[in-house]
């Protein structure tokens, strides 16, 4: 079967993105999109800004990437076919909206220990009403000269293992698995290689994923390796789970990836578009 051309992992304003769903959508269909999933971390909000004529000429797949936590790591699970409209999961949705305000909050008063003012209120109105993420902090931190880059921003302030990457009590991964299969959903573990684990600890959580009820993997998205897909497309086969791949587009100003852009599949077999289209 082949598929049209598609891109089921993408974020807009709503979250982290530097488009908003409107401008997405028309970059879709500018880069010739005909299947778009907006997966915005930790909501669906950004369904609610589209118009008709913004998604007239492309399918739209109701998605979210949702954090979660695994022996505690966080992991990020992409549901596709959402029942957006499910009291359940726009319960679950609204939980995470909390937990995401408590931990900017807690960002903000880390920077202000090392120094830097209270960025709290400026990270707010630079995500427009969206969930307030790292990324919000940098763009306020390079706005007022605390920085020269977001990139500076993250190594010195915001980034792994720094101050400002303030740790959470996230949902856990069979609940976030299970919200999605209750709305109707396929849940698909999110760029599994960027975890910073090794294969055989990877191996681990995908087999902890697949006992709670977990879908599919991503084996194709920017930065991965031919060797990176290979073995992630083995897996999938080992495991009987479906695939799926996207950009994980953020911002036109990162050059290593743009709208539907992501290395080719070797195969489309077990391609979660094959239940979804």
């Amino acid at each position: 079967m082949e598929l049209p051309k598609y891109d089921l992992h993408c974020h807009s304003t709503a979250s982290d993105g530097s488009l908003s769903p409107s401008e997405l959508l028309a970059l879709a269909k500018q880069n010739q999109i005909k299947v778009l999933s907006l997966t915005d971390h930790d909501t669906l909000k950004g369904y609610g800004q589209l118009t008709a004529d913004d998604v007239d000429g492309v399918q739209i797949i109701y998605g979210t990437e949702l954090t979660c936590q695994w022996n505690r790591r966080v992991l990020h699970i992409v549901g596709l076919g959402l029942d957006v409209a499910s009291s359940e999961l726009q319960a679950y949705m609204a939980n995470l909206s909390a937990l995401r305000l408590e931990r900017a909050r807690k960002i903000a008063d880390q920077l202000v220990s090392m120094g830097l003012p209270d960025l709290f209120d400026a990270a707010q109105n630079n995500a427009g009403g969206g969930v307030v993420g790292r990324p919000h902090f940098a763009r306020v931190m390079l706005e007022q000269g605390v920085v020269s880059s977001e990139q500076q921003a993250f190594k010195k302030y915001l980034g792994i293992g720094k101050k400002g990457d303030v740790k959470m009590e996230w949902p856990t991964l069979e609940d976030a698995v299970s919200v999605i299969k209750r709305s109707g959903g396929y849940s698909i573990l999110a760029h599994p290689t960027k975890y910073k684990m090794t294969f055989t600890k990877l191996r681990t959580a995908i087999k902890d994923f697949v006992e709670v009820g977990g879908d599919g993997i991503e084996i194709s998205y920017p930065g991965m390796t031919p060797d990176h897909h290979f073995h992630l497309l083995r897996i999938a086969k080992e495991n009987n789970l479906m695939v799926s791949a996207g950009s994980d587009f953020h911002s036109p100003g990162h050059s290593w990836t743009n709208l539907g852009k992501y290395p080719a599949l070797k195969s489309v077999e077990g391609h979660v578009l094959n239940h979804l289209l």
